[in-house]
């Protein structure tokens, strides 16, 4: 599952949900990554928006956009960089308790995930989100441990093929 080279891409992360997908349940779809280094050890995580925590970057669908392209664009907007997807990692469904979510407006949806497994090509100086996030590579235990409180991309890690050192 290669993707073709990508146009020149927006220094202006989308905002605003006039474009987001929903299921037929009312879960907002989401499309997200699991960044590999070239030799498969590490994985790329992104703060949080909130700077309370690590994540994997991901975001909402959009109607102008297959879920892949969603994913990369998301991986653009929220770590700065070009790759290419190889694996689709399947649908994870929302972990986070109604209290969690509701954390996120009294009216938040909950969430249903599909994650791809990508190939980093290239790591930009500046990206859209650089003033809200910082990105650091991280070793499988190290990720896992960062992404203990959000099963569900904790689970997305677990399906993909990073090497798992002991």
């Amino acid at each position: 599952m290669t993707q073709e080279q990508q146009p020149e891409r927006s220094m202006t992360a989308r905002v605003g949900r006039d474009k987001q997908r929903y299921g037929p349940n009312g879960d907002r779809l989401v499309a997200g990554v699991v960044p590999l280094s070239p030799d498969g050890t590490q994985v790329l995580l992104v703060q949080s928006s909130a700077r309370k925590g690590w994540v994997l970057p991901k975001g909402g669908w959009e109607t102008d956009e297959t879920q892949a392209e969603a994913a990369c664009r998301e991986a653009w907007e929220e770590a700065g960089i070009e790759c290419n997807v190889e694996k689709d990692l399947g649908e994870i469904e929302e972990r986070r308790t109604e209290a969690q979510i509701k954390k996120n407006g009294a009216f938040a949806p909950r969430a249903l995930y599909r994650f791809y497994e990508v190939r980093v090509n290239e790591e930009k100086d500046s990206w859209p989100e650089k003033h809200k996030r910082n990105r650091q590579w991280m070793s499988y235990a190290t990720a896992k441990d960062q992404l203990r409180d959000r099963p569900e991309l904790l689970e997305a890690l677990e399906r993909s093929s990073i090497k798992r050192s002991r």
